[in-house]
């Protein structure tokens, strides 16, 4: 809900159980832009600073679960660096997935040398 409130998207199916799964979901889950934030968050704190992420890009292929316990869900970021440019940037190719399930596909970030 809190981030209902700060992206301005109170859209039911991000709180509300009842309406999540009448609408064929298998309950609440969470607003991608929150899954992407978080990824992006990991990125940042490898890249050792936010301004060292040159680009970030993902595309969301599975959404996120979010289960009425006081233990919620677990996202696993992962990345492994594609190609290092001539510049000396790290491409790095990332993988995020809950319950064994990629939850991005795409995701890519460019960090600065």
């Amino acid at each position: 809900m809190r981030y209902a409130g700060a992206s301005g998207d109170f859209n039911p199916i991000h709180w509300s159980q009842r309406f999540a799964t009448g609408v064929g979901l298998p309950g609440v889950i969470a607003h991608g832009m929150f899954t992407m934030a978080l990824v992006g968050r990991a990125v940042t704190a490898w890249a050792g600073a936010p301004d060292a992420v040159i680009e970030f890009n993902v595309r969301f292929s599975r959404p996120v679960p979010v289960p009425d316990t006081d233990e919620g869900t677990e996202v696993i970021v992962s990345a492994t660096v594609k190609e290092t440019t001539d510049e000396g940037h790290r491409r790095l190719v990332l993988t995020a997935t809950c319950q064994g399930e990629k939850v991005l596909s795409l995701a890519q970030a460019l960090i600065r040398k």
